[in-house]
């Protein structure tokens, strides 16, 4: 098999490939290197490469283990760069920040562990913006990530580097984090897969604060829903050190199956969500022909809204997102000249979380709480609702941020992506599935979402629509 062939495969069939011994983890090593050599100068999506000796020694020595007949799990030869907000041991957390230390990490982070055991091997990192903050992926350590459909556009974030090299064919699957969309944004502007899973189900780090940290979540990437529920598998699990961590077991990741009749199950069409927030134009008209689709695999599809005032989420948002950022990098405060290398964005945070309170974090929490009572609500009547995972389509990489949607100025740099907030706020299994291209060429996508620890139904129906849909076949311009 050629090796570019071997980056056309799915990350399902290509494990089912490796553990028969009909494809080497040196030829997928090697095709994956060749592809980064070649892509990434020009989309820069993967920063912290190994050295390639070491990395194909690394898939020759997988192949020995099979050659035993040792197979460590589902990622068994895969080439896997971790987002550069995880520790992978051997290599620097940058963070995207030039304060972060150089040195290498010398522990995994907890899921990165688990992907290692499956047998994946870590080649690098994948780029995202400074502390993950901002759903556009630069730097000023590694630069700006490219997106794969469009080089000069943005490639979302944070984990736009996993996104770009997952849509090039660099990686077979990747993972990446989500507190504001960073897992479904990146993946709607670069049309792959980007699951948000249930609040708990990847357990976090069992290093930092255990109890407050709710609001973002690591999870899994994929070209196909199929590959992305496959690496949630390898992710998930309970940890007694995360309190936290959700018990509910899910299958292991071969024994895993989507294929289901979704036939009369009841989807709600959210739209903006609030009437008043603001979409750029062919945004809605995308999301609603993809309804089409849902229809035509059977479903029941109907709009709804969610009951809670559109001012109540956003100051729940604001007020727990400046606790949890404040307090991670509010010790940059003590030192003057270090604060004032931090991006604005980074700053503007940490001097925000300096006026919480107490009266105002709990009233922040009762706005959450109605958050999650308005979804309970919309469950009652809908086994899975639909929106838009941006309001708008990717912009200029040169911008640092949108100074608008449709018309209406931006008062935060992070109000462009305030559709994805609810779903953050309540917890929900939020998946981003296509939703087509709009006049100008460029992907987008909707989320798709059900009920707390629904993790696997969200997935068996996004399954069935990606199948229907086929906008999975349309690969970015570089590799047509």
């Amino acid at each position: 098999m050629f090796s570019a062939d071997l980056l056309e495969l799915t990350a399902t069939d290509l494990s089912n490939l490796i553990a028969g011994r009909k494809v080497s983890c040196r030829e997928v090593m090697q095709a994956s290197l060749a592809r980064i050599e070649a892509l990434n100068p020009r989309f820069n999506a993967i920063v912290s490469l190994r050295e390639p000796e070491a990395l194909l020694a690394e898939a020759g020595e997988r192949d020995a283990e099979l050659a035993r007949g040792e197979r460590r799990g589902w990622m068994h030869g895969f080439p896997l760069a971790v987002k550069d907000l995880s520790h992978a041991a051997g290599l620097p957390t940058s963070m995207g920040s030039p304060l972060s230390p150089r040195s290498a990490a010398r522990t995994d982070s907890l899921h990165v562990a688990r992907m290692r055991e499956a047998g994946a091997i870590v080649i690098g990192k994948t780029n995202t913006p400074e502390f993950g903050l901002g759903s556009h992926t630069y730097n000023t350590v590694f630069g700006i990530t490219r997106n794969a459909y469009a080089p000069d556009r943005s490639a979302g974030g944070s984990s736009g580097g996993a996104a770009v090299a997952l849509a090039l064919g660099m990686l077979p699957v990747a993972d990446g984090s989500d507190m504001m969309g960073s897992l479904r944004n990146p993946a709607a502007f670069n049309n792959v897969i980007g699951m948000r899973p249930s609040r708990g189900r990847v357990p976090g780090d069992p290093e930092q604060e255990l109890f407050f940290q709710q609001l973002g979540t690591e999870g899994p990437m994929g070209r196909t829903v199929e590959d992305t529920a496959r690496l949630l598998a390898v992710q998930a699990g309970f940890d007694t050190r995360v309190p936290l961590s959700s018990p509910q077991a899910l299958p292991a990741p071969d024994a895993l199956r989507l294929d289901d009749n979704v036939e009369g199950l009841r989807v709600g069409w959210l739209g903006s969500i609030w009437p008043d927030l603001p979409l750029a134009p062919g945004i809605r008209e995308l999301g609603e022909r993809a309804l089409d689709t849902f229809r035509a695999i059977g479903c029941e599809v109907e709009p709804c809204t969610l009951d809670v005032p559109r001012e109540h989420n956003w100051s729940a948002w604001l007020r727990l997102r400046q606790l949890l950022v404040g307090g991670k990098l509010g010790a940059y405060v003590s030192d003057p000249k270090l604060f004032a290398q931090l991006k604005p964005e980074a700053q503007w945070e940490i001097e925000q979380s300096r006026h919480l309170d107490a009266a105002s974090l709990y009233q922040a929490s009762l706005y959450r709480s109605n958050v999650y009572r308005a979804f309970v609500k919309l469950f009652e009547r809908f086994d899975f609702v639909l929106a838009p995972t941006a309001q708008v389509f990717p912009f200029d990489a040169e911008l640092h941020w949108p100074a608008e949607v449709a018309g209406v100025p931006s008062d935060t740099y992070h109000r462009w992506m305030e559709i994805v907030t609810p779903f953050t706020l309540a917890g929900l299994p939020t998946l981003n599935v296509r939703a087509g291209f709009g006049e100008s060429g460029l992907p987008m996508g909707l989320q798709l979402a059900g009920p707390t620890h629904a993790d696997l139904g969200v997935l068996r129906l996004g399954h069935v629509y990606e199948k229907a849909s086929g906008w999975g076949a349309r690969r970015p311009p570089v590799l047509a």
